[in-house]
């Protein structure tokens, strides 16, 4: 009798000490860095969260990679399964030579669109952000029965948002492609001033954003070869806007369920790109931040709040 009251005071006490330990949940919300081949590509990814849950694909901009949302995953991880992937030549996925792989917009969507395939994404969300935002929204017009909700953070669908100064040298390169002169006119984007600057400008307090991240995102563009695929890239950018009618189009027929995240302070992609969107969504959840281009930096856990009150009303389980 008191041997079977001993193990059954043992057996409490465990129980107790499983259901109040947190180990499970950071399980859950753990980070895991993997590598998955996409035809010759090595696509390097972040994924975290139970693959029972719903489904967040987060697409990131220049000239960084996944890294960008290095504190937004485990941020969400506890109730969504997050897949963020490196596009190739950034971050750690494959960087192939520009005489072997065309860096294009269109094949830089045609990967992440066969990455989503391998990896049995049927339904998501798609978290856009610089140019997450024409690689996703290909995705969206592509596959408009895949996308579960959008989260827009900077990212550009409209031509209100491309009419500021910092666009004018792109554009004229645009016009003349062949121009060497208009080409190295731009190099200084590749340059640390210009990464650090992309996350420093119209932040409210720069103590708050960290020198690892304009730290990483520059040591993968100082590879050799990493800048002349940056300014093919640029110009290519040049192929979105032909493009943003038909992203307005699927916005009005498909209408997804869309939540507005921007750095109101940002002089690449102003709040100005922001208010069309207005134009053509029926449930758009609009929130202008005090923050710059990389508004995760400074208001990752007011973009986390805000995904987890949207995400709950309109993203359902699988």
């Amino acid at each position: 009798m008191k041997s079977s009251r001993i193990l059954f005071l043992i057996a409490a006490s465990a129980w107790v000490v499983f259901t109040n330990n947190p180990v499970s949940a950071q399980q859950t919300t753990q980070v895991h860095y993997k590598t998955l081949k996409v035809g010759d590509l090595d696509i390097f990814y972040r994924e975290a969260g139970s693959k029972e849950a719903p489904t967040l694909l987060l697409l990131h901009g220049f000239p960084t990679s996944s890294q960008m949302f290095r504190n937004l995953i485990p941020a969400l991880a506890d109730k969504y399964h997050v897949v963020a992937p490196d596009y190739p030549g950034y971050g750690h996925s494959s960087m192939p030579s520009r005489d072997k792989f065309s860096y294009t917009f269109d094949n830089l969507a045609k990967v992440i669109d066969e990455f989503t395939e391998k990896m049995g994404l049927r339904k998501y969300a798609i978290y856009v952000q610089d140019y997450g935002a024409p690689v996703g929204y290909r995705l969206a017009v592509k596959h408009p029965d895949r996308i579960t909700a959008i989260v827009v953070q900077n990212g550009n669908a409209y031509d209100e948002g491309l009419d500021n100064d910092f666009w004018k040298p792109i554009k004229a390169y645009w016009k003349d492609p062949k121009s060497k002169e208009k080409r190295d006119a731009l190099r200084f984007v590749t340059k640390y001033d210009a990464t650090k600057w992309q996350y420093t400008h119209g932040v409210k307090n720069p103590d708050l954003v960290s020198p690892d991240g304009p730290d990483h995102d520059q040591f993968l563009m100082d590879r050799p070869g990493n800048d002349e695929i940056q300014l093919d890239l640029l110009l290519d950018y040049g192929s979105n806007p032909p493009l943003y009618p038909s992203w307005q189009e699927y916005f009005r027929k498909y209408q997804p369920p869309m939540l507005i995240a921007w750095g109101k302070n940002d002089q690449i992609f102003p709040s100005a790109g922001a208010e069309p969107y207005k134009r053509d969504l029926k449930t758009l959840h609009y929130h202008l931040l005090d923050a710059g281009h990389f508004a995760l930096e400074t208001n990752g856990e007011e973009i986390a709040g805000l995904m987890k009150e949207f995400l709950g009303k309109h993203v359902t389980k699988k």
